[in-house]
């Protein structure tokens, strides 16, 4: 005997179309095709998360979207580790066809351009001193996007170059890491050799075994680091863990838009040195040219052949003229770099402390930021009252929402603002900077600001 069904019959469905069969209420079931699957897959209800205020804006909301974003910065770890400040990066970017997809808007292709300009960006303002270059994944082969060099505009050309053409092929993994072994070999054993690989694909047409070629990333101590967009590829875990000592946190998966920029932007700090003896100490020799200018007459540079300019830096060895720091002389070898460079190179080494929250009940000692003035908020009434022994009545730093963060080393309060600029951009905290000590608990650091209070020496502050 033949079972009754009770499901309609769908005529005319197409191979493509998956049908699934759900249960109602009663045992009846419905039918969903795959492109509905699909949209409703596509489709994310964002406005949801927004609540209206009583004023009925959305304001409220979208200021606590953006102080939640900005407290994630509180998380990040400040411990001072072993770190290369002088990079060399090499870009592997998919260019295959699996970069059309559209589950990243408006494209994985043009999302993963426009974040890799930011990423260059953001790389040589972290890292001045260090190298970079680009490769391209695209129809099976390996292209030389950009050559290495310490130019950020130079590569940056190149990526805007590239959305004049569009995805095609595969990509060959193989292909693009021996191409990058090979811009990588000569880099000099006193800098990291990185490779961070954006992967869209779910397979690599590679013409021999790439096995041999992951062998000669780890003798020649090159590190690969992999941010894919798909789900995950066991050749991309196993080039990580095989480059990394076993680790395998180098490889993560994209979430979303802004998850895919935080990913990359990571990448622009320095990897942790693992073992003492990936490297040797060594001593390593630097010029540091000033600027001349030429005011009678134009001449070419070493490092271009067809670009005469009027400004540049004369080696300090040679006397060979660069248009551009940092950079290698292209006569003797010599490094050429400016005293600010190596500077902001050091933040990696000795990363500013992380400030903490100020809660309620200490939120009296400031009226303003210390370092940009903005009015800090008046506690409500209800926090005003101090914490007893017993735990009732207050409120604790973790969920204060005082606006208030506190260097422990000087003990003045910032706005989250001047937090995140002090620790993502100028690596220094204003009051330290400024000659504060930490004033005892207790005492208002407004009568400190304006010279009233005691500033850590015997006697008030001479304003004189």
């Amino acid at each position: 005997m033949v079972a009754e069904v009770d499901d309609d019959y769908v005529a005319n469905a197409s191979e493509d179309d998956d049908v699934v069969v759900r249960p109602r209420r009663g045992g009846t079931t419905t039918r969903q095709s795959k492109q509905e699957k699909e949209s409703a897959f596509e489709v994310t209800r964002t406005w949801e998360a927004l609540q209206e205020a009583p004023d009925g804006t959305i304001t409220g909301a979208v200021d606590e979207l953006m102080e939640a974003g900005k407290k994630k910065r509180l998380l990040k770890d400040t411990t001072p580790l072993q770190r290369g400040i002088i990079r060399h990066l090499i870009l592997i970017l998919d260019l295959s066809i699996a970069m059309l997809e559209k589950d990243l808007r408006p494209t994985r292709y043009l999302l993963t351009l426009r974040y890799a300009q930011d990423f260059i960006r953001e790389y040589f303002e972290q890292n001045p001193i260090s190298q970079l270059g680009i490769i391209g994944m695209i129809d099976g082969l390996a292209v030389r996007i950009s050559t290495m060099s310490g130019n950020p505009n130079d590569h940056i050309t190149a990526i805007l170059n590239l959305r004049k053409q569009d995805p095609k092929g595969h990509p060959s993994l193989q292909n693009a890491i021996d191409m990058a072994r090979g811009a990588l070999f000569h880099a000099p054993s006193h800098g990291t050799r990185e490779i961070l690989l954006i992967f869209g694909a779910l397979h690599s047409s590679d013409p021999t075994d790439i096995h041999t070629s992951i062998d000669a990333l780890v003798r020649d101590r090159i590190r690969a680091k992999v941010i894919g967009l798909a789900a995950q590829v066991a050749i991309c875990r196993e080039l990580v863990s095989t480059t990394n000592d076993g680790d395998t946190s180098g490889y993560t998966i994209v979430l979303n838009e802004q998850h895919f920029r935080e990913l990359v932007l990571d990448a622009t700090t320095p990897p942790i040195t693992q073992k003492a003896s990936t490297t040797t100490n060594s001593l390593l020799m630097m010029g540091f040219p000033s600027r001349t200018v030429e005011p009678s007459h134009s001449s070419l540079c070493a490092c271009h052949e067809n670009n005469p300019t009027r400004e540049g830096y004369l080696c300090s060895r040679c006397g060979s003229k660069v248009c551009g720091l940092p950079a290698e002389c292209p006569a003797c070898g010599l490094t050429l770099i400016l005293s600010t460079h190596l500077a902001r190179s050091y933040h990696h080494l000795f990363p500013l402390n992380n400030w903490v929250e100020v809660p309620w009940q200490e939120a009296g000692e400031s009226t303003q930021c210390f370092a940009c003035g903005k009015p800090f908020p008046s506690a409500p009434a209800s926090e005003k009252e101090p914490k007893r022994q017993d735990g009732v009545g207050g409120e604790d730093a973790s969920s204060s929402g005082s606006g208030r963060y506190r260097c422990e080393t000087c003990g003045c309060h910032f706005c989250i603002d001047c937090d995140l600029f002090a620790h993502e951009v100028v690596h220094n905290c204003p009051g330290c900077q400024s000659g504060r000590v930490r004033a005892p608990h207790g005492v208002n650091t407004e009568a400190i600001m304006n010279g009233n209070g005691p500033n850590g020496v015997d006697g008030p502050m001479d304003t004189s």
